[in-house]
């Protein structure tokens, strides 16, 4: 199974005007976006591009799920939203969708639409929480409290809808302690599958300009701190927790700073095998049930 990136033209109540038209401070969609995903080709068109991609980059799947990747899609009427998803689903070999959002983009009339089509179909709803501290989310902008994130990922978890949440590591101002318990906060949500990205600053992004403006307000992890790090975190994790990714990489035009310079996920996944191995550490080593008020939340 393959999974199918597609551009469906969506915006973001942080760049329409509805909370922002700055976006969050670390976004730049054009560093993750595939070179065949542009919203001036249709759903059904940029599937095919993409399965022909991943062919000759890999080999030919049998089946895929689509990933609506670019801005917020869940940003949209009902109807709209009904549209975009049900021309991906109508693609030969399709199975299913994963739709990355904001936690303040969804609604009960869309969680309960997306219950519906769930029930035929393999349904994801990735959330963009970045961090479990609102100072943190106002300090990059991200228009959202985490007690939003909170409501949208219970709400979802109740409709049984597979749920997955973003984190990111090394926002400025998060302490190491901060970050850790970010794992214990997690641990106690209905959360299907977690991915992990390190700090990192892309080019023409707000935080771009501020990191060139007071770089001492920013701390990046070494490689060999990152390890050590994702590992603590790993071991305080609830291991019902399926973590889809330790860590990020974006080409290497749009990076600025923070990159694990030419290793890619797989070859640092690799490295954090090896150095659990050598540590006797294990997902959920450290984990503990803890009641919500305890939570931070």
């Amino acid at each position: 199974m393959q999974k199918i990136s597609v551009n469906a033209g969506f915006t973001c109540p942080n760049r329409d005007g509805k909370i922002s038209t700055l976006g969050c401070s670390y976004c730049n969609n054009s560093a993750f976006n595939p070179s065949y995903c542009t919203p001036e080709k249709s759903i059904t068109q940029q599937i095919t591009e993409g399965i022909e991609f991943h062919t000759n980059r890999y080999r030919r799947a049998e089946k895929y799920v689509v990933y609506f990747q670019a801005f917020s899609n869940t940003y949209a009427p009902i109807p709209v939203l009904r549209e975009k998803y049900e021309e991906a689903l109508s693609h030969p070999g399709v199975i299913g969708l994963t739709i990355g959002t904001r936690p303040d983009c969804v609604n009960t009339g869309i969680l309960n639409y997306l219950e519906q089509l769930s029930k035929g179909k393999f349904i994801t709803l990735e959330y963009g929480v970045e961090s479990c501290y609102d100072a943190s989310l106002l300090r990059i902008n991200r228009g959202h409290t985490f007690e939003q994130s909170i409501f949208a990922i219970t709400e979802t978890a109740k409709r049984g809808i597979n749920t997955v949440v973003h984190l990111i590591f090394g926002l400025p101002g998060e302490t190491s302690g901060q970050m850790l318990h970010s794992a214990e906060i997690i641990s106690q949500l209905p959360v299907n599958s977690i991915k992990l990205h390190q700090l990192q600053i892309i080019r023409d992004t707000p935080m771009a300009l501020q990191y060139r403006a007071k770089p001492e307000d920013f701390h990046f992890f070494s490689l060999e701190e990152y390890i050590d790090f994702i590992i603590d975190f790993t071991e305080r994790l609830n291991p019902a927790v399926m973590i889809e990714r330790f860590s990020a990489e974006v080409p290497p035009r749009f990076l600025e700073a923070g990159g694990f310079g030419l290793l890619r996920t797989d070859q640092i996944l690799q490295k954090i095998e090896k150095r659990m191995d050598e540590r006797n550490a294990w997902q959920g080593r450290l984990y503990k049930e803890l009641p919500r008020s305890d939570s931070e939340f």
